[in-house]
């Protein structure tokens, strides 16, 4: 990370990091958040987001390829309940799936998220939980709603380890904390 990056301090179960900060559109910084290859931060949120889940009755984690996958693995194992995870290209092994288009914060770009062929099974006519890193726009988490409306699933819960922006926004999300988003006055 380069020297004269800023940074904004993070803390879950005692386990601190320092998120670089991005300018991902003219005026408009976040805090990324990257867990792929960072075990003690995964461990540490999925023992607190099984905790917060301990509550919800459902069957199923769900979530969207990629950098949530070590996160669902984890939460997977600390709650026992088995996961699926909506692809973003298509490979002919997942046979006939079930898609919906989304645009990311991160990317700027139109994703399609597939469910593919033995995954239906795990969800239809099961409760699930959407589980993402950082729900920000929503894009995201409206993809795989529709996924899981399409595959006959019912939505049990939502679930990230941070939500970002207006923290209002995302009453009744299940998180571990809310990432600000810093927008440059341009008056």
């Amino acid at each position: 990370m380069s020297e004269n990056r800023q940074t904004y301090p993070v803390e879950v179960a005692g386990v601190k990091r320092d998120l670089p900060k991005f300018e991902v559109a003219p005026g408009v910084t976040i805090a990324i958040l990257n867990i792929l290859g960072d075990t003690e931060f995964v461990t540490a949120c999925a023992k607190e987001l099984a905790a917060k889940l301990g509550d919800v009755d459902y069957d199923v984690l769900v979530t969207a390829e990629a950098k949530s996958i070590p996160l669902i693995h984890a939460l997977s194992v600390e709650t026992g309940k088995p996961y699926a995870v909506l692809r973003k290209s298509y490979k002919a092994y997942m046979g006939e799936t079930i898609s919906s288009e989304t645009v990311s914060i991160t990317t700027q770009q139109r994703q399609t998220l597939h469910l593919d062929e033995k995954d239906q099974a795990l969800v239809k006519g099961h409760k699930v939980v959407l589980l993402d890193d950082v729900v920000s726009t929503g894009s995201t988490q409206k993809g795989m709603r529709a996924v899981m409306e399409q595959a006959g699933a019912e939505i049990a819960a939502e679930a990230a380890i941070f939500t970002e922006g207006e923290s209002t926004q995302w009453a009744g999300f299940i998180s571990l904390g809310n990432l600000p988003v810093w927008v440059e006055d341009t008056n």
